[in-house]
């Protein structure tokens, strides 16, 4: 393994005046360099210089699988088509190529493939998680025909549609719970033992075993208002727990999903999984199984990710669901493994060690049937701007999200994180309106939720920082960029070079086998991360798993790189140099 002479090689590359441009990414920018002014730098399989002058780049690879890279939307606050100040489906519709156009081409989307939607159906409440009708379109954001558009606009440029799904708990006002409580106002004296009663009642009041009710105020239990009976509420009074034992619920649930299916959806979302039986993981994974597959009889590709807010212990055993996917919440927030590293408050090595444990971990269920599905953010966490203060705190922003969409899996982007939106404290803080622009009353603005505290944005509106190469927007984007570029970030294997990663720097290996359907080729990545505020030299020879991995061969340059400013990562024989929190791919 060797270096023999200085390598400069980058992610992007375009022609200017007639001369070689190599482009790379300083800062979120998109950084220019004249191959003119830089006699040194050499062709690699990245950039590529024809007889004609112009530079061939590597193609962005988009795969049609799983392993995706998610925007999750709140229509609540995305983008408003009517003027009423509510964000809508024709809304989105609008932004959809903010997301992605379809396009390999273009280089004005985000790239992201797959879109959440957070609930849509009708509900009583702003965030509506507690739903009246789970088949059909809350009025607020339109009609089941917007939501078809809204499918095939999405279909139509490659991005998938999974939706939010809560069956843990219906709202008071939905007519199941209205039935049964209005039944049990008319019938005092009804004796509940473990959730059971009369035959004969439920034959008289078949909603009654939607629910779970009983005599006394158990742990979790409200009072229904006008009776002597309590029913279980575990969220909140308002969100009446679903009976997932009963045999109707199940039909209902069934009927639910595949309503959604035929409606073209890719897969769901599901909310709060380990309250669908309180305390009790078995009962969870067991209810998670007949859901995988009631869903997967349906749509064999259908794509599943579960919420089980809970340790990592936990949450990989609910893997033996069949369920695709679960939240990463070990990475996740403000005491998480990428804000610790970003931060500097963990070393740079954790970040690489607790990639190695994720992976044993998800490969004790069988090798390619768990999908990790790692985030930074959700809707529930004050938003990451506000973990980083002080000197270099836009750096170790960008660098969060370089760590989080490096991770394997499907990766998924919280709407305006990728722009360092704020937000924080309660609830309709972290789901603030779309900072499409700074005029808040500019068409397509939301007005957000009404309880939501005025707070003004750390960092600019979008639409100036599309223009900005050094914006985080940028940054963000040419993070998505490298995954859609490099089969492997998604797919691959992680080995951790544990002999050059220390404190301030992780260093791993991330490769893939050929595809059999001939999708991707092997791909042997090394990535360097330098999670530091000061420039950093790793002498790579020092590394036995890297020649053991390389061989004899020499090390082309740099593939791809990420840098929050204006210095560039290099390669000089066995001795890499990467800027403050700068970040190197070289495929080998």
């Amino acid at each position: 393994m060797s270096f023999n002479k200085k390598v400069i090689s980058l992610g992007v590359a375009v022609v200017l005046a007639a001369a070689v441009v190599a482009a790379g990414i300083r800062g979120g920018k998109i950084g220019l360099k004249n191959a003119e002014e830089h006699a040194d730098v050499q062709s690699t399989e990245s950039i590529a210089q024809s007889a004609e002058g112009t530079a061939n780049v590597l193609p962005v690879n988009v795969i049609d699988d799983k392993f995706r890279t998610t925007y999750e939307v709140f229509v609540y606050s995305f983008s408003d088509s009517d003027g009423d100040g509510v964000g809508d489906l024709q809304g989105l519709i609008n932004k959809l190529d903010y997301i992605s156009d379809g396009d390999p081409a273009t280089d004005t989307d985000l790239g992201c493939n797959e879109i959440w939607l957070m609930p849509i159906s009708p509900s009583p409440t702003y965030h509506k998680y507690d739903v009246t009708d789970y088949k059909d379109i809350d009025p607020e954001y339109g009609t089941m025909e917007d939501f078809d558009e809204l499918i095939k606009a999405c279909h139509d440029r490659g991005i998938r549609v999974i939706i939010d799904q809560v069956y843990n708990h219906s709202s008071v006002e939905h007519p199941w719970f209205k039935d049964a409580a209005e039944f049990l106002k008319d019938h005092p004296g009804i004796t509940f033992e473990n959730g059971n009663y009369s035959a004969s009642f439920y034959i008289d009041c078949p909603k009654l075993s939607y629910y779970n009710f009983a005599n006394e105020q158990l742990a979790g239990y409200e009072p229904l208002p006008g009776t002597e009976y309590f029913y279980e509420a575990r969220f909140w009074s308002g969100m009446p727990d679903l009976n997932l034992d009963s045999d109707a619920v199940r039909r209902e649930i069934a009927d639910i999903t595949g309503f959604w299916l035929e409606h073209g959806v890719d897969g769901f979302r599901l909310d709060a999984v380990t309250y669908y039986y309180t305390g009790n993981d078995s009962a969870n994974i067991d209810f998670m199984a007949w859901l995988n597959d009631t869903v997967k009889s349906v749509n064999p590709d259908a794509y599943i990710v579960a919420e089980a807010w809970t340790n990592s212990a936990t949450y990989h055993k609910y893997y033996a669901s069949g369920i695709d996917s679960f939240f990463d919440f070990d990475y996740a927030g403000s005491e998480g493994v990428i804000a610790g590293v970003a931060r500097g408050t963990a070393p740079a090595s954790r970040y690489g060690e607790a990639l190695e444990i994720t992976q044993k971990a998800l490969e004790a269920n069988g090798p390619g049937t768990a999908i990790d599905a790692p985030f930074f953010v959700n809707h529930d966490m004050a938003r990451s701007a506000g973990y980083f203060t002080g000197k270099g705190s836009e750096d170790k922003l960008k660098l969060s999200w370089g760590l989080n969409l490096l991770m394997p899996g499907n990766a998924f982007i919280y709407y305006g994180e990728e722009l360092g939106m704020k937000g924080s404290g309660k609830d309709e803080n972290k789901r603030a309106p779309m900072y499409w622009t700074e005029d808040s009353g500019a068409e397509g603005m939301c007005k957000g939720p009404k309880a939501m505290d005025y707070f003004k944005m750390k960092y600019p509106a979008a639409d100036e920082q599309y223009d900005d190469p050094a914006s985080i927007y940028n940054y963000v984007k040419a993070a998505i960029k490298a995954r859609n570029t490099f089969p492997a970030i998604a797919r691959g294997e992680t080995t951790t070079l544990s002999e050059i990663s220390d404190s301030d720097i992780c260093a791993f290996l991330r490769t893939l086998e050929a595809d059999a359907e001939g999708r991707w080729e092997d791909q042997n990545l090394l990535v360097v991360i330098n999670s530091s505020d000061e420039e950093r030299t790793v002498d790579l020879s020092m590394s036995a798993a890297l020649k053991d991995a390389v061989g004899a061969a020499s090390l082309p340059g740099i593939a791809y790189q990420l840098t929050t400013g204006e210095d560039w990562c290099s390669i000089e024989n066995d001795m890499i140099v990467l800027p403050a929190y700068g970040i190197a791919i070289i495929e080998y």
